[in-house]
């Protein structure tokens, strides 16, 4: 148990009052035999996370206890709001009536007291903020010699006054501004950065940037620490590691990128395969503690928008020094495995190592060479044969196990020489990036497999397996596709979402069905346990293979060139270990929720941009979602919108949730159905595209 879970605990069980915080630290230092700045340390890192509260003057409790909780606030533009207390929305949310909110507002983290709780619901009253909301975007309106804002987030119900500040600023112009709360919690804001005029596009691309505090530059100390490290990897800095230079390794990406954190070299062995991955080696670079590795934790994760990349790191380590360029020599953390001819790990070697890319390839000039062309990865066409001969493999094994392929597309926009865009369409993906995928998969799940099985504290990427009432409302569905479902096994697998993916095979409604199932299931996320991963059919799976864009990668690099040059890990090392691996994995899944929605969000507004022009034209679309209060449809360029149901044609529909259909006397509409409609309109401002129904 680390100090701060000790802590935890102590409260827990005690309920701690005291007539001050010197008194209470004297109490803890002597029950746990820890020196006094210590438990001062993670004392207050417990507060400030909400784990612990301050009830009353002197009275210390555990959160959750004695009626309270935390969670983050949900606001509503009628004043009101909910305080989700679980990962999930709506699975344990508390409402907030709009007189008990203590001045919070949409996305601060909240302690919570529970008033009533029934099977209608929970009610509560907000009683402290413990991580407000720092900034807001929004537009700048004037009334009289005032100036407001008016936030982009329509669930705060009021604007917020400006006060004076360094920055001029314009009415009609759209800011981001830092929030002030004075003691009475009353809210105002300073203008910190003017983005440009309201309506222009590219000002709202970078406001949802800012709503989720990404940026395109570093602080300072990050730029000075970046300032001291060499370009070229130092000879000192090879020793002790595997010189890989004269092997044939070379990268594999897509063709706009820049930062190459995998490499893969392949031979044939008598057993039959050498595969191996060699890595980027981050940490080499960027040292625990250092201003860079804070950035980098806050970030979490590079994010990747339609006009930019925001990376973790900056330009100079993640497309510099830490990339693996061709023909310069790069660090790196290498797994060289030997595979058989059935796809599975003989035996692995994981070792830190030095290697000089031969070649910088494209997936398509990767996958040219299978079709027989002849480009800049004919150079190495002997290796990549052999990679496509494994991939085989690997594929057929993933597929016995129960591996599940949805085949989601994404979407790929394409944007003129002044950065607007003006189209979009489904990204290609072919059998190099399924290869490039495979390798990395069995990489990851072997580094996974080794650490877990040492009992060394670890940073697991872990996909719980479905909620079967989940599932129970997709079986439901499916059948009334007519489809002849096979009854849900006591423990749900893999292979059985794998055996509902095959009956929807060549189907119509096959890419309808694959979203439903995958909707169905728990989300991926970090924890330092070993819970598996269902979507793969994988007992043992972490992220090893990207640490210049996610940092549970760099947390486990460290631990695992910790482990080969030690071999062994002391007991307080261990419970240090767990503590951090811990507190990394909570962060990085919660940077990541927060990438996924900047990146959905400004999706939404590039895609509503290039429709908004085109009001007025039919289109041929499919059902994928049905609601009480409507469709939603989705185009063949990857549109999607809402067909609302007083736009239906004349009926008395009545919606059938199970079934996911809206059934009329005359007219029914089910989730997979084709269907053609005139686009009524594009607002880049909500970022939502609505439908009228075409009457043939």
């Amino acid at each position: 148990m680390t100090l701060k879970e000790k802590i935890y605990s102590l409260t827990m069980k005690d309920s701690l009052a005291y007539s001050g915080l010197d008194n209470l630290f004297c109490y803890m230092s002597k029950s746990l035999n820890v020196e006094i700045p210590q438990i001062r340390k993670e004392f207050k890192k417990l507060e400030a996370s909400g784990d612990v509260f301050e009830m009353r003057k002197g009275k210390f409790i555990a959160i959750p206890s004695h009626g309270y909780a935390k969670g983050l606030f949900l606001g509503n533009a009628k004043g009101f709001g909910f305080v989700q207390l679980g990962a999930v929305k709506g699975e344990q949310d508390v409402f907030i009536p709009g007189n008990m909110t203590k001045d919070a507002i949409d996305g601060d983290r909240v302690i919570v007291k529970i008033s009533s709780s029934s099977e209608e619901g929970t009610d509560g009253e907000i009683v402290s903020i413990y991580q407000p909301v720092k900034q807001l975007v929004g537009v700048v309106i004037k009334r009289n010699s005032n100036y407001f804002l008016e936030p982009d987030n329509n669930h705060i119900p009021f604007n917020i006054r400006l006060i004076k500040g360094n920055l001029r600023f314009n009415n009609d112009d759209r800011v981001v501004i830092a929030v002030r709360r004075g003691q009475s919690g009353k809210i105002s804001g300073e203008v910190k950065e003017v983005l440009g005029r309201q309506d222009d596009v590219k000002a709202m691309e970078l406001g949802i940037i800012r709503e989720h505090n990404f940026y395109e530059t570093f602080p300072d100390e990050v730029l000075k620490e970046c300032g001291k490290i060499s370009l070229k990897v130092k000879p000192n800095q090879k020793k002790g590691r595997v010189d890989l230079t004269n092997e044939e390794i070379f990268t594999i990406d897509g063709a706009d990128a820049k930062d190459f954190d995998d490499a893969v070299s392949i031979k044939k062995i008598k057993e039959g395969y050498e595969l191996g991955v060699h890595i980027a080696d981050v940490g080499a670079y960027v040292p625990v503690g250092s201003a860079i590795d804070e950035e980098a934790m806050r970030r979490g994760t590079s994010v990747y928008f339609p006009t930019s990349v925001l990376p973790m790191l900056p330009e100079m380590l993640s497309n510099g020094i830490c990339s693996l360029q061709e023909g310069v020599e790069r660090l790196t953390l290498s797994c060289v495995m030997k595979v058989d001819k059935q796809g599975n790990v003989l035996s692995h070697d994981i070792f830190e190592s030095v290697i000089k890319s031969k070649a910088r390839l494209t997936y398509t000039e990767a996958y040219g060479v299978k079709l027989g062309e002849n480009n800049k990865a004919s150079r190495v066409k002997k290796s990549l044969m052999l990679m496509y001969e494994l991939a085989q493999i690997l594929e057929k094994k993933k597929e016995s196990l129960g591996y599940l392929d949805f085949e989601i597309p994404e979407a790929q926009f394409v944007f003129d020489e002044e950065g607007k865009a003006i189209g979009v369409e489904k990204r290609e993906r072919n059998s190099a990036h399924r290869l490039i995928e495979d390798f990395m998969v069995l990489a990851n799940e072997t580094v996974a497999k080794e650490f877990n099985l040492k009992g060394v504290p670890f940073v697991y990427r872990v996909h719980e397996s479905p909620r079967k009432e989940k599932l129970a409302n997709v079986i439901d569905f499916m059948k009334g596709l007519g489809v002849k479902v096979p009854q849900v096994p006591e423990d749900i697998t893999p292979d059985y979402y794998q055996k509902l993916l095959a009956l929807v095979e060549g189907k119509d409604y096959q890419s309808i069905v694959n979203k439903v199932l995958l909707r169905s299931m728990q989300k991926a996320k970090y924890t330092n346990q070993n819970l598996g991963h269902f979507g793969l059919a994988l007992e043992y799976y972490c992220h090893f293979t990207s640490p210049i864009r996610r940092y549970p990668d760099l947390t486990i690099h460290r631990i695992i060139k910790e482990w080969l040059r030690k071999k062994t890990l002391k007991k307080t090392r261990i419970e240090e270990l767990k503590e951090f691996t811990n507190e990394s994995a909570l962060a990085s899944s919660e940077t990541e929720r927060n990438a996924e929605k900047a990146e959905r969000e400004v999706d939404d507004l590039w895609k509503a941009y290039l429709m908004k022009d085109r009001v007025g034209e039919t289109f041929e679309g499919v059902i994928t979602s049905v609601v009480s209060y409507g469709l939603f449809i989705e185009l063949e360029n990857t549109v999607e919108g809402l067909l609302r149901i007083e736009d239906l044609p004349r009926d008395s529909y009545l919606f059938m949730e199970k079934q996911l259909k809206l059934k009329g006397q005359n007219y029914t509409f089910s989730i997979g159905d084709k269907i053609k409609v005139v686009l009524a309109n594009a607002n880049i401002f909500t970022r939502k595209v609505d439908f009228a129904y075409k009457i043939n």
